[in-house]
C-alpha cells in the first residue's frame, strides 16, 4: 500500500512488499475493496494490472533465491498460486496453496483462468481449503491431480471475547434501543444494501433501534446514498475503517451482528467469513446467509440464525426475532462463542498448520 514499508520484521517475520506502479498513490489493483472489485470498477487498475502480474512474479522469484527459501506457502491459486508453481519447478522446492474462495470461484468461473488454475493445484503437494465451499470448489479444479485439505483460518480469543465492553460507544452515538452491527468491506458480496433495506421494517416495530456498518470499499458512496433516500440516516452509522481492537468492542456491546453476504455476479461469496467468527467468539448473536463457508458453523436456531440471500424481509424477521427473545439471543451467543472456542482459536489452527509443514518438509 503506499505509506507501508517495502521491508520489515513483524513479530520475527520478515516482511517484503513489492511496488507496481509510481507514484504509489495511484496503485489501483489492491486496497480499498480488493483486487476483484477494483478491476471491475476502475479502468486506471485494469490499466495496471500487468504491470502487477509483473512485479509480483519477479518479486517472489527474487525473495526465493535472496533468503533462500525451503518451501513455499502460497495463499491464493491465481494469478500468485501459478507464479509459484513456476518456481517450485525452478527451484525444486515444495508448495503448497491455500485456496480463499474468491480465487477459486473466479477460476471456476472463467475457462480462460483454468488452465492456469489447474497447474498451480498439479504442482501443490497440498492444497488448504478454508472451509467446505472452498473444498467443493478446489476439488472441482483439482480433478484428482492433489489432496485438499480443510483448514480454517483463526481467531484472536485475546482480542475477541466480548470482555472488553465500552459503554461509552453507545453514548457517542446516542443508543437507547437494541444496537445492530455489521462489519466488513463495501462489496457486492457482502450484501450490505439488503441490511440496510431490511431496516424500515425493523424501524416499525423497534423506532429505537440503530445500525452500526464498519468498513471501507468502492461501494460505500451508494450504501450512503441509499440510507439517505430510505429516510433513516439516523438509524444506520458508517464509522469508517477500524482497527480490530475497536472492533472487539463494538462487538461486545452490541445486541446483534449481521451478515447478509450474498454470490455476487462473478460467483465470488463468503469463503469462510473470520468476521462471523470474530462475533461469535465475542459472545454476539449472529444473523448470516445461508451462503459459502458460513454453514460450516453457523448452525441455524443453535450457533445463529440463516436467512436466505438478496432478501430483507427474511432478514428483517430474523433479527426482529432476536431482538424480541432474549433468551434465544442469549442461547446462540454462548453456543456459537463455545463452537469458537473448541474449533477457531490460533492454538488450534497453528497445530493443524505445523503439522502440514512437518509432512511437507518431511520433518
Amino acid at each position: 500500500a503506499p505509506d507501508a514499508k517495502s521491508y520489515e520484521v513483524m513479530d520475527r517475520l520478515k516482511v517484503y512488499r513489492f511496488s507496481y506502479f509510481y507514484p504509489k498513490k495511484f496503485q489501483k489493483v489492491c486496497y480499498d475493496g480488493g483486487a476483484l472489485p477494483n478491476l471491475k470498477s476502475s479502468w486506471f487498475a485494469i490499466l495496471e494490472l500487468p504491470f502487477f502480474l509483473l512485479f509480483q512474479f519477479l518479486h517472489i522469484g527474487w525473495i526465493i533465491k535472496k533468503e533462500k527459501i525451503d518451501m513455499i506457502h502460497c495463499h491464493w491459486i491465481v494469478p500468485q498460486g501459478f507464479f509459484s508453481s513456476i518456481f517450485k519447478k525452478i527451484y525444486n522446492i515444495p508448495l503448497f496453496l491455500t485456496a480463499h474462495a474468491g480465487d477459486v470461484f473466479l477460476v471456476l468461473n472463467n475457462p480462460l483462468l483454468m488452465p492456469f488454475g489447474k497447474f498451480a493445484v498439479s504442482q501443490s503437494e497440498l492444497c488448504i481449503a478454508n472451509s467446505k465451499a472452498t473444498e467443493k470448489a478446489t476439488l472441482a479444479i483439482a480433478n484428482g491431480s492433489t489432496p485438499v485439505k480443510i483448514i480454517p483460518m483463526g481467531v484472536d480469543l485475546d482480542v475477541f471475547n466480548g470482555q472488553n465492553q465500552d459503554k461509552n460507544i453507545k453514548k457517542k452515538y446516542n443508543i437507547d434501543g437494541p444496537m445492530l452491527l455489521a462489519a466488513g468491506r463495501f462489496v457486492e458480496k457482502k450484501g450490505f444494501k439488503y441490511l440496510i433495506k431490511a431496516m424500515p421494517l425493523i424501524l416499525k416495530k423497534y423506532f429505537e433501534t440503530k445500525l452500526i456498518i464498519i468498513g471501507f470499499g468502492p461501494l460505500e458512496k451508494s450504501l450512503k446514498d441509499m440510507v439517505a433516500k430510505l429516510n433513516i440516516s439516523d438509524s444506520v452509522i458508517f464509522p469508517g475503517k477500524m482497527s480490530s481492537a475497536d472492533l472487539a468492542k463494538y462487538f461486545a456491546v452490541s445486541d446483534v451482528f449481521i451478515g447478509p453476504s450474498i454470490v455476487d455476479d462473478s460467483g465470488d461469496t463468503e469463503g469462510l467469513g473470520v468476521v462471523f467468527l470474530e462475533a461469535l467468539a465475542s459472545n454476539t448473536a449472529v444473523v448470516a446467509s445461508r451462503v459459502g463457508g458460513i454453514t460450516d458453523f453457523i448452525v441455524d436456531r443453535e450457533t445463529g440464525l440463516l436467512v436466505e440471500q438478496e432478501d430483507p424481509e427474511d432478514l428483517a424477521q430474523k433479527i426482529m426475532r432476536l431482538l424480541g427473545d432474549r433468551k434465544l439471543r442469549e442461547k446462540i451467543a454462548y453456543k456459537g462463542k463455545k463452537y469458537v472456542e473448541d474449533n477457531f482459536s490460533w492454538g488450534k489452527i497453528s497445530e493443524q498448520y505445523l503439522s502440514v509443514y512437518k509432512e511437507v518438509l518431511n520433518i
